[in-house]
């Protein structure tokens, strides 16, 4: 019944997408990728084929949890679905658009562009075995560009990326040239590498790629140029923009990751578009084209030399001291923690004491200052560990190139959480990580105060002023919400049960009315941690004993015993005289 649901709830999400589909103009899709051997199968009009413009593409890190909306049952549903993404490729798209954002703010980019462009070039990686950390099982090539019917670029990265090292080819899910992704490369997921068949990595350096030359994507042409410069097709660039469209305007599903398998990955819904062939592409800029020889030219007849002029007092020309080379204007190169930091830890609920300070350098070693710093909370299964209710927080670098991570609170359970700084420096970004860990807080005690007399009264005499601590690790609980009641021994079980209002003689409460209660409302103590009981009556109570339970909401809780007494028998008054 299940799959009938998904199948019927994928089929209105198709028949929406091949409307939209429809009204792209001239949307043109290119033979999708095949999962065999590890590698796409080419044709002439894939996508990484096309002359891939102007190489620029670099940044990284954090943010952005999607709950999966629906799941997915087969890879063949997330491919054909505009609206399913894979999780972890939604994920990386999202957090993409955060880091950019940060790092390019004017430039506007969107995560619907990137997720256009990954569905173009991988269908996510579908198909190929995504995994949680951005990786493949499969590596994803595109066709060798070796001028067979694609631009011809000689290898330039020793096959360490495209395993060819006579032609390039382009890498990864988001289809980079490993020349383009030398210059560009970004570290997406903090692990230090940058690595284009990373969706994580490709994501953050195809942003900062589409957002060269002071782009501002809400700027119909600037989004234009944007992606005609990652692959220089106008089909490629309506096939782009409608996807993006599609994700834009439609209800986008995070969904599981597919695996790895050997199926054609299925054509975009709605009608199946032209297979079109381009003409070769040239080559990329990046690669110097050969030049054609120039034809032969015929000599000058040689003339008898003349002999040249003797100078007149010539004078004395002071030497041209040497040009002093300019020095490289010094790079970001790496964050670190100071103060020794290995890991932060505090109780539930409670501010960290450590404050996380990072300092920034420059790669001559200097310090790195006015530099913008972002602390991210990962990973956090404390329940909401937090920068004063935020789970990030932005700063700068001081003159010393340190920031810190002011306002940590630990979140209300035991648990951990991962700690991601960001230093950013126009397109070059370097991240660091740091391990938090959230330990239970000591369990709080209710009790009464040491001098405190037993509660022991004669029937008809009320109780006033009874007084209940509430302490942790022996240190007053300021706000502890408490509820006081009357209670008796359920015979079923033992437990400690309500007493019931209709049929109870014993001790009592009365509200402003007057009317009695064997309940009172939540109390909460003050700043030593205490609450005062309000006037406990015992007017027409009989002699007995009685109990009275505080407790938390947590379940802790107190047992006060009252013990009513009968009054002495009044002595008769002596007679008068």
């Amino acid at each position: 019944m299940k799959h009938h649901r998904l199948a019927s709830t994928f089929r209105k999400v198709l028949c929406t997408a091949a409307l939209a589909a429809s009204l792209t103009t001239a949307a043109v899709v290119s033979t999708a990728p095949v999962a065999d051997a590890g590698e796409s199968a080419p044709t002439p009009d894939s996508p990484q084929a096309n002359n891939r413009g102007d190489a620029r593409l670099d940044l990284p890190t954090p943010m952005a949890d999607p709950v999966p909306e629906v799941s997915i049952e087969s890879p063949e549903e997330v491919s054909s679905a505009p609206s399913g993404i894979p999780g972890t490729a939604l994920d990386a798209y999202k957090r993409a658009e955060l880091a950019v954002g940060i790092a390019v703010p004017s430039c506007k980019l969107p995560w619907h562009l990137l997720a256009g462009i990954g569905r173009v070039e991988s269908v996510h990686a579908t198909g190929y075995g995504l995994k949680a950390d951005g990786s493949t099982e499969k590596p994803i090539r595109g066709p060798r560009l070796d001028g067979n019917g694609f631009a011809r670029i000689l290898d330039t990265d020793k096959g360490e990326w495209d395993a060819d090292s006579v032609y390039d080819r382009a890498v990864g899910p988001m289809q980079f040239i490993p020349s383009t992704w030398s210059k560009w490369g970004a570290d997406g997921n903090g692990d230090a590498k940058r690595d284009p068949n990373n969706i994580y990595d490709a994501a953050l350096a195809a942003g900062l790629y589409l957002c060269a030359g002071d782009r501002n994507l809400t700027v119909a042409a600037d989004l234009d140029r944007a992606v005609l410069s990652y692959n220089n097709s106008r089909e490629y660039v309506n096939t782009v923009l409608g996807y993006m469209r599609q994700y834009r305007e439609g209800r986008v599903v995070g969904a599981p990751n597919p695996p790895a398998t050997n199926h054609v990955n299925p054509q975009q819904p709605g009608p199946h578009p032209q297979s079109i062939r381009t003409t070769p592409a040239a080559p990329s800029p990046l690669v110097k084209p050969p030049t054609t020889p120039a034809a032969p030219v015929t000599p000058p007849k040689p003339t008898a030399p003349t002999r040249p002029s003797e100078p007149v007092n010539p004078p004395s020309a002071p030497p041209t001291p040497p040009v002093e080379p300019s020095k490289p204007t010094p790079a970001l190169s790496k964050v670190e923690f100071v103060d020794g930091a290995e890991e932060l830890e505090a109780e539930a609920g409670s501010a960290f004491a450590a404050i996380p300070h990072i300092k920034a350098l420059l790669d001559d070693g200097g310090a790195a200052a006015g530099r913008t710093v972002v602390f991210v909370i990962e990973q956090d299964t404390t329940g909401g560990t937090r920068f004063e209710g935020s789970d990030s927080q932005i700063v700068r670098t001081d003159a010393h190139g340190i920031a810190s991570a002011t306002g940590l609170r630990a979140g209300p359970k035991k648990g951990s959480f991962v700690m991601r700084v960001t230093v950013y420096d126009g397109s070059v970004v370097v991240t660091a990580t740091l391990n938090g860990t959230v330990t239970p807080q000591p369990p709080l005690i209710l009790r009464r105060p040491a001098d405190s007399e037993p509660l022991r009264v004669e029937a008809g005499t009320s109780i006033k002023g009874v007084e209940v601590l509430a302490t942790v690790s022996d240190k007053p609980a300021t706000g502890a919400r408490v509820t006081a009641g009357l209670v008796e021994k359920d015979p079923a079980n033992g437990a400690w049960k309500p007493v019931d209002p209709a049929t109870d003689n014993g001790p009592y409460f009365k509200n402003a009315d007057g009317d009695r209660l064997t309940v009172l409302p939540t109390a909460t103590t003050d700043t030593a941690g205490k609450i005062v009981l309000p006037e406990l009556f015992t007017a027409d109570v009989a002699a007995g004993t009685y109990h009275l339970q505080l407790a938390t909401a947590e379940g802790v809780e107190l047992i006060l015993t009252v013990e009513v007494v009968d009054a002495p028998p009044t002595e008769p008054s002596a007679p008068s005289q």
